[in-house]
């Protein structure tokens, strides 16, 4: 592929201005760019991507953008855009060894020498391989990780995130089986949910344990929109919003299940475990991507970005209509976003901490990539509106720094501000045009 610097970003009129303390920043998953698999213990991951037809293209993680390698290239690349803070994972299967945590320690001391605020995430989706969410078990061995890398990292680390988006930990993995583990086990998979709450719980006990003051965790939400004013439809996207998006915010936020969904929970003492998950975070993570329309059951599957939602589930999941998409065909609605943090402030009132965008981004192909540009630039805005309505948002994280492995796609969908050329193997980083707007515009911030 050619190497000469991508276009620049066209004149758009600047964004407007965010408070002077406001974190920006852009995101990673560990087994999404890590590679060097073979200096790690499995997980549940590369069991998965093992599976033939499991992927798209057939791909896996195990070089991935070997950021394991080139991990300083990477900080220099943070270090251009000007971000205040990065936002990687430990990898569990790479932590349990202290040869692993030597990685995460060297990186943690690059990225503060320059200048750029470590935000470690302590669990997304990589599982060692032998443990198991239908096992409560496995939140008490999170627990256990957790207090080895704060022990490890914590004199340098201040900003702490639990776990990310167990919705769709639970519903990809473990309900549909179209991510790791690859488990098809429907409302059966309710367990996994409340295991990873549990965890995430127990984790804020730990990183409190270790004297963390600033701690959250990331889930993902979206408005859910009904495919029309009819009482069938209406009441499926009820349901389904409780699912997606109450279900794992009220034990956090209200320590409570929504009305029905307690009862459904495992173990001897429910409520106790709600006293664990409700610990008190610092701010609230969410990763927002789109909204999602909703109706009544087809009695057909339908498609739900690329997953296929079986014909027996009490709602189905339709297209947006009138809206463009990105590459990956998700609907592009940045006032959905503003409509979700308004709407969050004013169900959760009191109990919404303040509100960090731990992820928000889109795939697009090319290194031209004005579509990306356009998608970030007007929810930046639309974040700025539920900001200037009263929702103390505090932080914005783009999604991804790299284009990567992408889980169950492999490396068919590109969400990187920087382009890795994987198909000649060189894994060669070129800025896109994308990088060069977003670092414009947090100097605009600045000045």
């Amino acid at each position: 592929m050619a190497t000469e610097p991508p276009p620049r970003p066209r004149p758009r009129p600047p964004l407007p201005r965010f408070p002077a303390d406001f974190l920006w920043g852009v995101s990673t998953s560990a087994h999404q760019i890590e590679g060097a698999a073979e200096l790690r213990e499995p997980s549940v991951w590369d069991t998965f991507t093992a599976e033939p037809g499991r992927v798209r293209d057939g791909s896996t993680a195990a070089v991935a953008c070997d950021h394991f390698h080139r991990h300083r290239e990477d900080v220099a690349l943070l270090a251009d855009l000007g971000v205040d803070a990065y936002r990687f994972s430990v990898s569990w299967p790479r932590a349990r060894s202290p040869k692993g945590l030597d990685f995460y320690d060297a990186l943690v001391d690059d990225l503060c020498a320059a200048g750029v605020r470590p935000v470690p995430t302590l669990f997304h989706w990589e599982l060692p391989d032998g443990l198991d969410w239908l096992d409560r078990d496995t939140a008490y061995r999170l627990a256990d990780h957790v207090a080895r890398v704060v022990d490890r990292l914590g004199d340098r680390v201040g900003k702490w995130i639990t776990l990310n988006e167990p919705a769709e930990h639970t519903l990809l993995g473990h309900a549909l089986g179209t991510h790791a583990p690859g488990r098809r086990l429907l409302f059966d998979a309710l367990p996994v949910a409340h295991h990873q709450l549990l965890a995430h719980g127990l984790a804020v006990r730990a990183l409190r344990a270790a004297g963390a003051t600033d701690v959250g965790i990331a889930n993902s939400h979206g408005p859910v929109w009904p495919a029309s004013s009819g009482g069938a439809d209406t009441e499926a996207a009820e349901f389904y919003d409780v699912l997606l998006n109450r279900l794992f915010a009220e034990p956090v936020l209200r320590g409570a299940y929504p009305s029905g969904l307690g009862e459904l929970m495992p173990g001897d003492d429910v409520a106790a475990d709600l006293e664990v998950i409700a610990e008190p975070v610092d701010w609230y993570g969410v990763n927002y991507y789109a909204p999602t329309k909703v109706g009544a059951p087809r009695g057909t599957e339908t498609d739900f970005g690329g997953v296929r939602m079986p014909a027996e589930l009490p709602f189905s999941v339709l297209p947006v209509e009138g809206l463009p998409t990105t590459d990956f065909g998700w609907p592009v609605a940045p006032a959905a976003l503003t409509e979700l943090l308004t709407g969050f402030r004013e169900r959760y009132g009191d109990r919404l901490p303040p509100v960090v965008i731990t992820e928000n981004g889109c795939s697009y192909r090319g290194l031209d990539d004005q579509d990306r540009i356009a998608y970030l630039d007007a929810h930046v805005r639309a974040l700025h509106e539920a900001l200037t309505a009263g929702v103390d948002v505090r932080g914005y994280f783009v999604w991804s720094l790299l284009d990567n492995f992408e889980w169950a796609e492999g490396y068919t969908q590109r969400f990187g501000l920087v382009h890795v050329d994987f198909g000649s193997g060189t894994l060669e980083r070129v800025p896109k045009a994308s990088y060069a707007w977003y670092r414009e515009a947090l100097r605009g911030q600045r000045r």
